[in-house]
């Protein structure tokens, strides 16, 4: 039975939150309270000049890896073998890529260069990783997040070519499935994540679940081996 690792740095109960969720504010970034934070259902999200915050939504977009939706333009490029796929190659390009490639209706980006220090340690020690697309074998799209037990904390996607973090979405939701994972941790809704397959369930289901999933051990360590 895994046991939670850093409750040195506990965090207030969830209902404490506010009604978007905040829960609380301040602390480090360091590798003991960010798994504290992901065990006890919180992440943090913020902007460059505010204080870092903490947040447990009442509501989470969570995507069961069975559930995963292929849409047609995506399921033909995986069948022509359009995109090459790895793991754990490129984290730094790809939390790096996230940061700046702009996406549709959003102005800058919430990933500081604190944030992409801290989520380059934890992937140094086995709880972050990338999945990564590639394309004539550049980089092309990708995502990266946290592993705990058999949860996966997704954290950001980008893509410089239609389909790329979809396929790199994709080849998470494989994985997920090929390890045993409970769930996919999307955080927040949007229609994208919707249209992938990811549904909304409430505070207290998503902690029970969690809880359920965090006793499995955690699979620390570079998943370009696996």
């Amino acid at each position: 039975m895994r046991k939670k690792r850093h409750q040195l740095f506990a965090f207030p109960p969830p209902e404490e939150a506010d009604e978007n969720g905040l829960l609380a504010y301040g602390g480090d970034l360091s590798p003991e309270r960010l798994i504290s934070a992901y065990e006890s259902g919180v992440f943090p999200w913020f902007e460059a000049g505010q204080p870092i915050l903490w947040w447990n939504p009442p509501q989470r977009m969570i995507l069961y890896p069975d559930d995963f939706k292929l849409s047609k333009s995506l399921n033909q490029k995986l069948k022509k073998g359009v995109f090459e796929f790895k793991i754990d190659v490129n984290f730094e390009q790809v939390i790096r890529s996230c940061a700046q490639v702009p996406r549709k209706d959003q102005a800058g980006t919430w990933i500081t260069n604190e944030m992409i220090t801290a989520y380059s340690e934890l992937h140094k020690l086995g709880f972050a990783h990338s999945f990564e697309s590639y394309l004539n074998g550049q980089l092309v799209g990708g995502l990266y997040g946290i592993s705990l037990g058999k949860v996966f904390f997704g954290e950001s996607m980008f893509s410089i070519v239609s389909d790329a973090s979809k396929a790199a979405f994709y080849a998470l939701a494989q994985f997920a499935r090929n390890h045993d994972f409970a769930f996919i941790d999307c955080q927040l809704h949007t229609t994208h994540l919707e249209s992938l397959g990811a549904k909304e369930i409430d505070r207290n289901q998503y902690l029970r679940e969690l809880n359920a999933a965090l006793e499995h051990r955690d699979l620390t360590q570079n998943w370009s081996t696996l």
